[in-house]
């Protein structure tokens, strides 16, 4: 970690929701982000000599993600990763569990290579993936589905290129992720300009992921959260990684600027509201883990209702004959 930062990670899943299969309405999509812009951050930060310090957080998503394939017992032979650039999930795989990998991003000029996966670069747009139906028995996102516009539409592009009986895995920010910088640029643009404008990009709940998994097609569903805490100098620091993330807002409606007194008092009320006793200020990332398979005739189903033999209302009497 960058000596500078003083980066400590903190949290594990807080709340675990178990989703059946419910079927919502598709919505149209509506554009929120402007995706030219948050590919022009992307490559930038990418370009950039330093761009591996600020990676610390894709890292331990990553490695979380990974995790999570590990606790599915059986072997992938062809992947496709949505995580961009250096992907940050295969390289905690080993080829035991993934045999090929197929890596997106959004620039055509990077390459990546596993010292023991096989892994071709694909340049792709995450709303549009150029791949036929039923072509990869696994897909993994980390850090990328929080930027797409049509969100509905991309899930269901994911549940399209799996094979039956695969498993899409995939992170992204959600929830009430930076609550910290939303309410103190919000507290300090209405002392200073007499309103506030949107410069943290809106975040999708835990209960949408779930309802929008469920509508594109996936089963047996489950989406934890996990809660990460980093600790930063202050505001001007935690801005500036935000920046070599390539995480900076690309929301079409954001303020192309922060008036110089607005950015000064966010930083006095930041560390007053949130600051740690050391000086340092937090910001938390809530990140929402989501895994769905694609259906099949192998997989469990519940029972039809009306089939049981038994009812909970005789659950006393078998106690009291094991008694």
């Amino acid at each position: 970690m960058s000596a500078r930062r003083c980066v400590s990670m903190t949290g594990r899943t807080i709340r675990t929701v178990n989703w059946t299969s419910v079927r919502t309405s598709s919505s149209c999509s509506m554009n929120v982000f402007d995706r030219q812009m948050k590919r022009n951050q992307k490559i930038w930060s990418q370009n950039q000599k330093n761009f591996q310090q600020y990676n610390y957080l894709r890292q331990e998503v990553g490695a979380r993600v990974a995790d999570r394939v590990y606790d599915v017992a059986r072997t992938f032979p062809l992947t496709l990763d949505l995580s961009g650039s250096t992907s940050f999930i295969t390289e905690h795989l080993s080829k035991d569990v993934v045999q090929r990998v197929v890596l997106t991003n959004v620039s055509p000029h990077t390459k990546y290579t596993h010292s023991e996966i096989p892994t071709m670069c694909v340049s792709a747009d995450e709303e549009f993936l150029p791949f036929k139906e039923n072509s990869f028995d696994l897909v993994l996102s980390s850090m990328t589905m929080h930027w797409i516009n049509d969100l509905p539409g991309a899930l269901r592009q994911v549940c399209s290129v799996l094979k039956p009986d695969g498993v899409f895995l995939g992170a992204m920010v959600g929830g009430d992720s930076l609550f910290e910088l939303r309410c103190s640029l919000q507290l300090s643009e209405c002392e200073r300009e007499g309103g506030f404008s949107p410069h943290v990009s809106p975040f999708t709940s835990v209960n949408d992921v779930g309802n929008l998994m469920s509508s594109a097609g996936f089963n047996l569903l489950t989406v934890d959260v996990d809660d990460v805490r980093v600790n930063y100098p202050g505001f001007m620091e935690l801005m500036m990684d935000l920046q070599g993330m390539g995480e900076s807002n690309c929301a079409l409606n954001r303020r192309s600027m922060l008036h110089r007194d607005s950015m000064l008092a966010t930083a006095a009320i930041y560390k007053e509201l949130y600051g740690n006793d050391d000086g340092s200020i937090p910001a938390t990332f809530n990140i929402l883990f989501m895994i769905g398979w694609k259906p099949h005739a192998s997989q469990a189903k519940p029972a039809r209702r009306g089939s049981a033999t038994a009812s909970f209302g005789d659950l006393f009497k078998i106690n009291k004959k094991n008694q």
